[in-house]
């Protein structure tokens, strides 16, 4: 009889530790999305496009998706959004002072719309955004896409 209750209990320790593994996440979504949002923000490099864009909105969300949108001085509006599971790779053209972050996708699936264009608000689909930052170590850059990468598989089609 011992050596059956030292069985159970060595059988139900073992089962618990497995249950408690298998559902901990010792890194959640919100933590990748958040990484993500504060070092494109950061690092964003408005002076890339400030005689062009009067202001410009970043977003990294929780539901799972991208958002781009840009404002120009003659009223035109540009807006880039996709789905993060739909995230491919990255480059990035330029070096540490400044460049642009260009993310990729599986395929067509950036949304691409603007609105008060002088050839007439457009809705499109694209392959790739691209962003433009400064004062970025490549180090960072690995960050990131092993963010959007671990990020991308977890996130529902």
């Amino acid at each position: 009889m011992k050596k059956f209750t030292i069985g159970l209990k060595i059988v139900l320790v073992s089962a618990l530790c497995t249950l408690f593994c298998a559902f901990s996440d010792p890194e959640s979504i919100e933590q990748y999305v958040g990484y993500l949002q504060k070092s494109l923000t950061d690092h964003y490099d408005f002076s890339q496009e400030s005689n062009q864009i009067k202001r410009y909105e970043l977003n990294i969300t929780n539901n799972g998706f991208c958002r781009y949108k840009r404002y120009f001085n003659n009223g035109k509006t540009e807006y880039f959004a996709f789905k993060l599971a739909k995230f491919k790779d990255m480059d990035y053209l330029g070096n540490a002072t400044s460049g642009k972050l260009f993310l990729r996708t599986k395929g067509d699936d950036v949304i691409v719309q603007t609105y008060k264009d002088r050839g007439g608000d457009v809705d499109s689909m694209a392959t790739q955004v691209a962003i433009p930052l400064k004062n970025i170590e490549p180090e960072e850059l690995n960050l990131i896409r092993e963010n959007f990468t671990k990020i991308s598989p977890q996130t529902p089609n």
